[in-house]
């Protein structure tokens, strides 16, 4: 019989374990009082994230039918093409890895092909992530930081501050690395060898639906790297689990690969997604990556303050109790590593914050339990324990107050107009409706700037694979040779239409861009093609069609043109 203080016979590689597991237990069961303290059972933890969730996805099911923007209009074309036996990269270019473009054939088959379909779609996705967030706050906080963990995400990543109501790549990224950090806790509890497979697995569907995801990958292995390191027991394991944690990962992507090269289109897919996009990564500088940081941040805060505050409070508190080892606890190290990610190439654009937003809204579940455990202490008046729950509903009551009006007042065309300015958003529904009346099915169309969801809308493949204008007006030494091969496209496919778009966000032209294609563009309309339709963009938009649109010059600074080609 073990004697007081005796080992009881353990290894001290053992002793360690148990000491480790035996101080996450006292921490849980700390947790677990401050929440029965303020009366959260798990019935009513449940309830409040599913009213939650009902709500959100009552605002995304109101405005379901908003216009798609350039993200999503690619996603849906591409999609398309999918469930039409079309492999990406054969008739529409771009950098980003297909993942995407297969979730969105999986929306399209299932809610039909319609921007209402898509946000459908993402409306499930966002509801399936944010019960995911709160499964994975429960494992490192209790209820009530569940909750908030929860709730805020639903919030922020609905908000206009991420550009929450379009589905962006960024979504789809988070939904597949919250389980895959899941089954990491998982595994490092059982040394199921078969939960870091199935992590690598979730982490590697990230980064096939968009590059950035990559970094998930990274943290997931230093997640194992660091369990193994803190209990000496595990050390031996660590190879053997980081190489079944790396395969997992790497299939994903070999698959992907493999598909590819069957449907023929590897070599583009290759240059589009590593050649040009290294490229693409280098053309934003220090200063200027700092200035589109600095621009966002003011918006990210104001949409949710109190969310913001509270996951700075949660950031501090890691590093109070961890101290040295605080920078590789799990949320200290997902906040890193997904702020990386939303950093990649220096290009910020606000639906790249999505990336962070686990990590945000994890820190201030944690916070919240803190705060109201330090309430809770003895000595201290019980009442104040409900005051930072109280503060954090009014709050989030109110960053709702702030948004109301694209919530729940403004119709879906307004939504649009308001977030995205004078971009041809709405007008590209009706463009769309035009030429798909006015063609048939075979027909080819081309489109003179980075408008891909009038492809989609018009349901015609496109006469070119350039689907945006932004690598042919950036500086980077494949812009030329891309104008080329588009206008060797155009001409030889001889498209029945052409859409020329004159906004300046759908070429982003530059001081030093080479203007060959635009120069092109004017001469060969002018010779072949004559103007079909035209609309004045502003927020009630002006249309003129066939006779009417002939001859006619818009005045706005802001329009579209349709062309018809002659012969």
């Amino acid at each position: 019989m073990a004697r007081a203080g005796d080992s009881g016979g353990m290894s001290d590689n053992e002793n360690s374990e148990l000491a480790a597991r035996n101080r996450e237990s006292v921490a849980a069961g700390r947790v677990e009082q401050t929440t029965e303290k303020l009366g959260i059972s798990r019935l009513a933890a449940i309830t409040i994230v599913a009213a939650v969730i009902l709500l959100f996805a009552a605002i995304r099911w109101r405005l379901r039918d908003m216009p798609l923007e350039r993200d999503e209009g690619e996603y849906a074309y591409a999609g398309q093409l999918i469930l039409q036996g079309i492999p990406p990269y054969q008739l529409a270019y771009n950098m980003k890895l297909p993942g995407t473009y297969a979730a969105y054939a999986a929306m399209l088959r299932v809610f039909g092909s319609t921007p209402a379909g898509i946000h459908v779609g993402l409306l499930l996705v966002n509801g399936l992530t944010t019960l995911l967030i709160y499964f994975l706050a429960k494992r490192r906080c209790g209820r009530l930081g569940s909750v908030t963990a929860a709730a805020s995400y639903a919030l922020l990543s609905t908000s206009e501050a991420v550009l929450g109501l379009s589905g962006h790549a960024t979504h789809f990224v988070v939904l597949l690395v919250v389980p895959g950090v899941l089954l990491l806790l998982a595994a490092r509890e059982t040394s199921d060898w078969k939960k870091y497979f199935a992590a690598g697995l979730c982490m590697g569907l990230a980064f096939v639906m968009k590059q950035p995801g990559a970094v998930f990958i990274l943290f997931g292995a230093q997640e194992i790297a660091w369990s193994a390191w803190k209990e000496p027991a595990k050390r031996k394991k660590l190879p053997a689990r980081l190489f079944t944690y790396g395969v997992g990962a790497a299939i994903p992507y070999l698959l992907t690969c493999a598909w590819l090269y069957r449907a023929g289109v590897f070599d583009r897919f290759w240059f589009w997604t590593f050649s040009y996009a290294r490229q693409y990564a280098a053309t934003t500088g220090i200063r200027e990556g700092f200035g589109y940081f600095t621009e966002l941040i003011p918006q990210l805060f104001l949409a949710a303050p109190l969310v913001w505050l509270f996951a700075a409070v949660g950031l501090w508190v890691l590093f109070k109790e961890q101290k040295v080892h605080a920078a590789l606890s799990l949320e200290s190290s997902l906040l890193f590593w997904s702020f990386v990610g939303t950093s990649a190439g220096l290009y910020y654009r606000d639906h790249y914050f999505i990336l962070m937003l686990p990590a945000v809204c994890l820190l201030a579940g944690k916070a919240m339990e803190w705060i109201c455990g330090e309430l809770a202490k003895p000595g201290r008046r019980k009442r104040l324990v409900f005051i930072p729950a109280a503060v954090f509903v009014a709050a989030y009551g109110l960053a709702i107050y702030m948004q109301r009006g694209v919530f729940f007042e403004m119709s879906p065309a307004g939504v649009i107009r308001v977030e995205y300015g004078g971009n041809p958003f709405p007008e590209a529904i009706e463009f769309g409706k035009y030429i798909k009346a006015h063609s048939e099915p075979d027909a080819g169309i081309a489109v003179l700037g980075s408008e891909p969801e009038i492809y989609f809308y018009a349901e015609r493949h496109s006469a070119t694979g350039y689907i945006y204008m932004y690598p042919l007006m950036e500086d980077q030494k494949y812009a030329v040779k891309m104008q080329q091969e588009m206008i060797a496209e155009i001409e030889s496919t001889r498209p029945e239409y052409v859409v020329k778009v004159i906004v300046p966000a759908s070429w982003l032209r530059k001081a030093n861009s080479d203007t060959g294609i635009l120069e092109w563009g004017e001469k060969y309309l002018s010779d072949q093609y004559r103007v079909v339709g035209v609309a004045e963009i502003g927020y009630q938009t002006k249309y003129h069609w066939d006779e009417d649109a002939i001859g006619f010059t818009a005045r706005s600074r802001y329009s579209m043109y349709l062309y018809k080609r002659k012969i």
